[in-house]
């Protein structure tokens, strides 16, 4: 990705407000392109968001250029959250639309550091793979990232 100025952002966002330094945080990392920053209503501690500058509303949005640059700082990011806090394990977390719980509409990868002990659980309940649905989900999928 070339080093320049990311495109102005949606005024509205307050993501995006943070990014322009408009609004503080408690910012942990920052490149021409990306910022993380600490949540400030954390799930657990050390709870911290990563952005990408430019406004993008979720990941399916997002162009390839920008994901990979998140996807080239988040183990570093990882890494040193992991060691700040002294958690063993984390989550990277993006929820991508309403019904996924998306709440601020500018992407943002949550990592959330995990102990044992923290107190905090996703409600995981595995449910069973019908192979007739799977093999037309899975050749569906296919079709659709061939095109047209």
């Amino acid at each position: 990705m070339a080093d320049q100025t990311p495109p102005p952002g949606d005024p509205t966002c307050v993501f995006c407000k943070i990014a322009a330094g408009q609004i503080s945080c408690r910012k942990v990392y920052e490149d021409a392109h990306v910022l993380a920053f600490l949540d400030i209503g954390p799930i657990v501690h050390g709870h911290t968001l990563v952005i990408p500058k430019t406004h993008v509303a979720n990941l399916l949005d997002c162009p390839p250029e920008i994901a990979a640059h998140l996807a080239r700082v988040l183990p570093g990011l990882c890494r040193a959250v992991l060691s700040v806090t002294g958690a063993p394990a984390c989550h990277v977390l993006t929820n991508n639309g309403a019904d996924a719980m998306q709440s601020v509409f500018h992407l943002h990868h949550h990592i959330l550091p995990r102990k044992a002990d923290d107190g905090f659980s996703i409600p995981w309940r595995p449910g069973n793979l019908n192979a007739e649905q799977a093999a037309a989900m899975a050749d569906g999928i296919r079709r659709q990232l061939a095109g047209p």
